[in-house]
């Protein structure tokens, strides 16, 4: 499944849970998600930094990136309330627009760690709080590169090329003509004053 679909997946379901289990479960989804967005962006811009010629940088964020939030899943652990059914991760197939899906990847995060402060708050056991803080922490981490390498992708987008310039258009040449006098002209003769011309009539 495109990874755009995956994440709006990911995040409705985070705004659906109202309890414990089920809210530690999509938090736990949701870095393994942007684990797996974050390697497969960074095989996609390793094959674009070699077809063009770009720098790697974009590349070593989004491997930072997908590290780190193999981090934040490692601290969220997968509750043993979970199904043990395929992740949303396990489910990814492709990376349509890179960008875009940083962009949404990167909402995710946040919406992530605003998840964990809530659960953390209203923790009701010292074990669950600690496990939430350092989640916090973790997925803080991720939020900071995922903004970094968006702002990697965006340098390194190719310039959109210049539309060529249209062609000047020019008209079919026509020959010069002059508007009849509307009066005969003088006819100025050496020596003399101007006398009218002769137009056909008797002299």
């Amino acid at each position: 499944m495109d990874a755009q679909r995956l994440i709006k997946s990911t995040r409705h379901a985070l705004t659906e849970v109202r309890s414990v289990p089920p809210a530690l479960i999509e938090a736990w989804q949701a870095c393994t998600l942007v684990e797996a967005v974050a390697a497969t962006a960074a095989v996609r811009l390793t094959e674009r930094a070699l077809t063009e010629g770009r720098g790697c940088g974009a590349v070593q964020v989004a491997s930072a990136l997908a590290e780190a939030a193999g981090h934040a899943a490692a601290c969220v652990g997968r509750p043993p309330d979970d199904s043990g059914g395929p992740s949303r991760a396990e489910r990814l197939s492709s990376i349509g627009d890179v960008e875009a899906t940083v962009g949404e990847l990167r909402t995710l995060i946040h919406e992530t760690a605003e998840a964990l402060i809530v659960l953390a708050c209203g923790a009701g056991e010292q074990e669950l709080y600690w496990r939430c803080i350092d989640s916090v922490d973790a997925v803080a981490e991720c939020q900071e590169l995922a903004t970094e390498l968006l702002r990697a992708v965006r340098v390194g987008r190719p310039e959109p090329r210049p539309e060529p310039c249209p062609e000047p258009h020019s008209e079919p040449h026509s020959e010069p003509h002059s508007e009849p006098c509307p009066e005969p002209c003088p006819d100025r003769r050496p020596g003399g004053e101007p006398q009218p011309a002769d137009c056909g009539g008797e002299s």
